[in-house]
This record gives C-alpha cells, sequence and structure tokens, in this order.
C-alpha cells in the first residue's frame, strides 16, 4: 500500500452555500441543512426541505461526488459533520450553513474514502486544534484548505471504502426498515383519528366533526411537559461524565438521541423514553431519548399522562413533524411554552385510545430493535475506521 500527503486544499475546491430568506421556501430544489446531517453518510431526500428555484444558481447545486459539510451552528457538537452526495435521485442545493467540498480528479482520490476520512476523530481532532472529540467552533474554507492528510492510493481507498460501505449499506437497511415501520404507524394513525375510519366508526355518532366520547383538549392536558434549561457551557464534556446533555435538533432525523456530549451540571432532566420536541427552528422536530438526560433550551421533554407515548408520539409526528408548523401554518423561530401547552387535539374515546397504542407499541419495539442493531453497526464500523485510515489494518 502506497501513501502519500497532500493538501486538501490542492485536490479539491470549497464553497459556502446559499443565503436566503424565508420566503424562499418553495416547491423547487431540495435543500441541505444543518439539521439533515445527524450521523448520516448520505442524505435522506424525503426529508429535505425545498426552496424556489428562482433562488438558485447553476453553481450552488451540487454534483454526485461532492462532500458537504456544517460549517457553523448554534449546536457545537453539529460542526463539521459531513455527508456524500451520491446518485442524487433529486436536483440539491445546500444552505449557508454548509461547506461543500469537491475534489478535483475522483480518479485518484474517492470521495468515498474521503468522507470516511472526515468523519475519522482524527480529522475533527485537526480542525478543532484541541483534544480528541472537542467540539470546532466554526469550520471555514481556510481552515479546510490547510488540512494535509496521509491516504494510501487509489486501489486501497477503494477497498477501504468498500469495507466500511458494508456497515453502512447495513445501516441503511435498518433506517428504511424503521422508515416502513414509522410510515405504517402513521397511516393508522391517520386512517383512525384524521379520516375518523376507527374500528367501530359505522355505529359511532359524530356531533360537529367529532366522534361521540372523543374530546378536544390541549397538550397540557394530555402530556406531562418539561421545558429544558442549560447549564453553562463549563459543565460540558465529551468523556461521559454526569449525564447526556442535548440541545437542540442534533439528533433529530434519528428516532432516539446519540448522545455525544455530556454534563455534570443538572437543571432540567428527560426520563428515559421520553419524547423530545424541539422548540426552535424547525419546531417540531422529534424523536426519543433511551435514557436519562440534562436537555438545554432547544428542546421540550414529553411524556403522555396516561403512559400512552405511542399515540402521543404519532399524534405529535401528525401535527408538527413534516412542515414545521405551528397552529397558523406559518414557520416559527420559535415555541414558547404556553403556546406549546395551548396546542389543541382532538382526543379519541379511552377505548380506542388504548387499542391503537398498543398496536403502535408493538411496532415501535420492533423499530427500537432495528435501532439498536443500528448502533452495534456503528460501533463496529466506528471502532474499525481508524485504524483503516492510520494503516494499522491492510485491506
Amino acid at each position: 500500500m502506497k501513501w502519500e500527503t497532500v493538501r486538501l486544499g490542492d485536490i479539491a475546491e470549497f464553497s459556502n452555500g446559499l443565503n436566503f430568506d424565508k420566503s424562499a421556501y418553495s416547491n423547487g430544489i431540495k435543500l441541505i441543512g444543518v439539521s439533515n446531517f445527524g450521523n448520516r453518510f448520505s442524505p435522506d431526500f424525503s426529508e429535505l426541505s425545498e426552496v424556489s428555484a428562482e433562488v438558485v444558481r447553476e453553481a450552488d447545486l451540487l454534483q454526485d461526488g461532492d462532500i458537504v459539510f456544517v460549517r457553523s451552528n448554534g449546536n457545537k457538537e453539529l460542526v463539521g459533520r459531513c455527508m456524500l452526495i451520491a446518485e442524487a435521485i433529486e436536483t440539491v442545493t445546500y444552505s449557508g450553513f454548509v461547506i461543500r467540498c469537491r475534489l478535483h480528479d475522483q480518479n485518484k482520490y474517492d470521495p468515498v474514502y474521503f468522507t470516511y476520512h472526515f468523519k475519522n476523530k482524527t480529522f475533527r481532532q485537526a480542525m478543532a486544534g484541541t483534544a480528541v472529540g472537542a467540539n470546532i467552533q466554526n469550520l471555514s474554507q481556510g481552515r479546510l484548505s490547510s488540512y494535509t492528510a496521509v491516504i494510501p492510493d487509489i486501489d486501497s481507498q477503494h477497498r477501504i471504502a468498500g469495507v466500511l460501505s458494508a456497515y453502512d449499506d447495513l445501516i441503511e437497511n435498518n433506517q428504511k426498515q424503521i422508515k416502513l415501520l414509522e410510515d405504517a404507524a402513521q397511516r393508522l394513525y391517520k386512517e383512525w383519528f384524521i379520516d375518523l375510519r376507527f374500528p367501530g366508526h359505522e355505529s359511532t355518532p359524530i356531533h360537529n366533526g367529532i366522534p361521540e366520547g372523543w374530546e378536544r383538549k390541549s397538550l397540557g392536558q394530555i402530556a406531562d411537559v418539561v421545558m429544558g434549561q442549560s447549564p453553562k457551557s463549563e459543565y460540558y464534556n465529551s468523556e461521559k461524565a454526569g449525564l447526556p446533555f442535548h440541545q437542540g435538533v442534533g439528533s433529530y432525523g434519528n428516532r432516539f438521541v446519540v448522545d455525544d456530549i455530556f454534563s455534570t451540571s443538572f437543571t432540567r432532566i428527560a426520563a428515559a423514553g421520553s419524547i423530545l420536541f424541539s422548540v426552535r427552528a424547525p419546531v417540531g422536530r422529534l424523536n426519543i431519548t433511551r435514557n436519562k438526560i440534562v436537555i438545554g433550551r432547544g428542546i421540550a421533554a414529553m411524556n403522555h399522562k396516561e403512559s400512552m407515548q405511542s399515540l402521543l408520539f404519532y399524534m405529535l409526528k401528525e401535527r408538527f413533524f413534516k412542515d414545521n408548523l405551528v397552529g397558523n401554518g406559518s414557520i416559527f423561530a420559535s415555541i414558547s411554552k404556553d403556546e406549546l401547552l395551548g396546542q389543541a387535539f382532538i382526543v379519541p374515546a379511552p377505548s380506542i385510545a388504548r387499542q391503537y397504542n398498543d398496536i403502535a407499541s408493538a411496532i415501535d419495539k420492533k423499530i427500537e430493535a432495528s435501532d439498536e442493531e443500528i448502533l452495534e453497526l456503528t460501533e463496529a464500523r466506528d471502532r474499525l475506521l481508524p485504524k483503516l485510515m492510520s494503516g494499522e489494518i491492510e485491506v
């Protein structure tokens, strides 16, 4: 295996993404923003927002082989994360909080290999200029350009990328399975509670659009809600001291939160199994915590008052998740506690609610099992990644 030292600025070009105001959101061209990264290898096009084609120049469009990085975000744990554009199924651009990297010669430098290289902790350490695992404050074109890497020949790049991609292919299969299961639970929710084709609907009288025995209730009546409050930053760490800390949308797009940052200062706590709801743009992103965590001011934690968490999750997802909608349909920068607790829902009769929750809970257990497999595959891949990148293991 032959190795060479390269300066990234000599083998690639960089560009910051598109700046626009919220009036540009419209049907048109798919947009990669910070909230779409998570820990993904490539974007999920089905979850991307869109902007009007009128605000996008030809130079703003991404191509297969482009690598995009989170450039800047209030949540520092996100900065420096990357994704590969590969076999893009739709025209796509990227926001101003994202940097694009485009390798000059893909016959010599494999974008798949380099995406894995950029996911290695050694790269993030170099970008941060501090200890391994430290958060990057901001990522600039200059910092990326000056980065030097020791890389193998192109055939070895392909082999390394192939080994690591096998793990990500299995991860992606599990992610697809999770999406299919979630969609099944959501379709059933819509059929029963939006279209009102619930068990026994044929014989249930409806008054003013509400089936008999159903009620209109506020979210505050349905769920216990804890609003986050961030501890001081000096209490944050990545050494697993204290409890996991979550503040913003860093894990959104994942069913369960990914614990990267920890805090030894406990302000507001979310119990294991709580539904997390983003109260800042994009409002209404959802996921679930596996264990007790500290929540910052960008999150509210919710638990159904009668322990019907699956019903609550899909109820919230039906209202908020797809379009970041609050109340009158506007895109809000944030939502207050009173606005959140005051959200009104039509609540089904207890027997119907429990019947749906039992079905959805069984689906959710399958989702959790698939997510556990994703965690195991991710851990195995991440143990192998630095050894392949350093040449400790040859392929």
